[in-house]
């Protein structure tokens, strides 16, 4: 068999991999670094008798993707910092809604405007946090051209089997950077098709569920007749103040994730079987701490490398299994004040040593950098 292989810049491998997971709706509104994910499915969607809708602002744009969804398609958008911070409302109603959509944030240094064109990786604690109220979503970090294409059919796949968004989190190297990567044939990937309810319209309740299954979604336009809003609702999708259904619904929206977070985390590792020192990253940074981790290991220093894919839910169980095995933490990142090294010191606990690793001034880590924090 011939294989697909095509020089592909991570943004576009972004699109190719959203149109390969069956999207056929995109509203989105051009910002740097993420325009091309736009260009891209103006040119494409229309061929695949999808809809692509240039919107007014980012706020409209996540307003039509959750419509879209609603409506049954696999509808999704992209951005940057200041067009996520935008989209936050009314994620925060997809989620209570639990509509099924995918929000790409290419991440730029902030704050305001900042340096549009340079890369960041300031955003994690917004996609987890940024949006008020008890709740939560899952966010997937892709550090190579291959894993933009994957880590976005999987963003689709997790979307729709528990109804939540997914924010796909690169960084604006990885969103430019071109590599040759092999595009999967149909049908070699999952897909995961949204599940249609059965039986009478009439008994139809959309945010019902048993034990850890999620209820089917229906789509607006069909024979059933349902109700989503962005208030506190019974099973019904109609609005119930009750203080035990608020309870239920809220714990409902956080068990649904965590109960299945051994299918829903994804992480990578390199060279951790015999390591003494372990370099903890996400996205770009992953790269120079590879690259440092063998130099390091040329100069008989055990060092290797965990890749976070999943950033949330944070994989608190396999950094605290590795962590156990080795004297050392290194966490690299593109912000200032650590994000990810907070989240790994809360899962390994203060008693190890962590260095941390911090670039935040739109330039890349290099591997010198690591290998220094290495050896202090």
């Amino acid at each position: 068999m011939k294989r697909n292989i095509r020089l592909m810049q991570g943004n576009e491998a972004i699109a190719e991999g959203a149109l390969y997971a069956g999207a056929r709706f995109y509203a989105g509104y051009p910002i740097t670094p993420s325009s091309e994910i736009a260009e891209i499915c103006a040119e494409r969607l229309p061929a695949l008798d999808g809809i692509y809708l240039q919107m007014e602002d980012e706020i409209g744009s996540i307003a039509a993707v959750i419509g879209a969804s609603l409506a049954g398609a696999k509808a999704f958008t992209a951005t940057s910092g200041p067009g996520f911070s935008l989209m936050q409302e009314n994620l925060g109603m997809a989620v209570l809604g639990e509509v099924p959509c995918v929000v790409v944030n290419v991440q730029r240094v902030g704050p305001g405007t900042g340096l549009a064109t340079k890369p960041a990786q300031a955003d994690f604690m917004q996609a987890r946090w940024g949006r008020h109220g008890d709740q939560t979503l899952i966010a997937l970090c892709p550090a190579s051209v291959s894993e933009c294409f994957r880590l976005t059919v999987e963003a689709f796949n997790l979307s729709e089997r528990f109804r939540v968004p997914v924010v796909l989190l690169p960084d604006e190297i990885v969103g430019h950077m071109r590599e040759s990567i092999e595009i999967p044939e149909p049908g070699e990937l999952p897909v995961w098709e949204r599940e249609q309810p059965a039986g009478e319209v009439e008994c139809y309740l959309p945010f019902s569920f048993s034990g850890d299954s999620t209820a089917p979604l229906a789509s607006y336009g069909c024979k059933t007749v349902f109700h989503v809003s962005s208030s506190m609702h019974g099973l019904d999708g109609y609005s119930n103040n009750d203080p035990e259904n608020a309870a239920q619904r809220i714990r409902r929206l956080h068990e649904k994730i965590d109960g299945h977070r051994n299918e829903i985390v994804r992480v990578r590792t390199f060279d951790t079987d015999d390591m003494d020192i372990l370099i903890i990253g996400a996205g770009a940074p992953v790269r120079a701490a590879r690259a440092a981790a063998l130099q390091a290991r040329e100069a008989n220093v055990r060092a290797g490398v965990l890749q976070l894919q999943t950033i949330w839910p944070f994989p608190a169980e396999e950094v605290a299994s590795l962590a156990d095995r080795a004297r050392k933490i290194v966490v690299v990142e593109m912000n200032y004040a650590g994000q990810l090294a907070g989240e790994v010191e809360k899962a390994v606990g203060r008693n190890k040593q962590l260095v941390s690793v911090r670039r935040y001034n739109g330039t890349v880590i290099r591997p010198e950098e690591i290998l220094k924090a290495i050896g202090s």
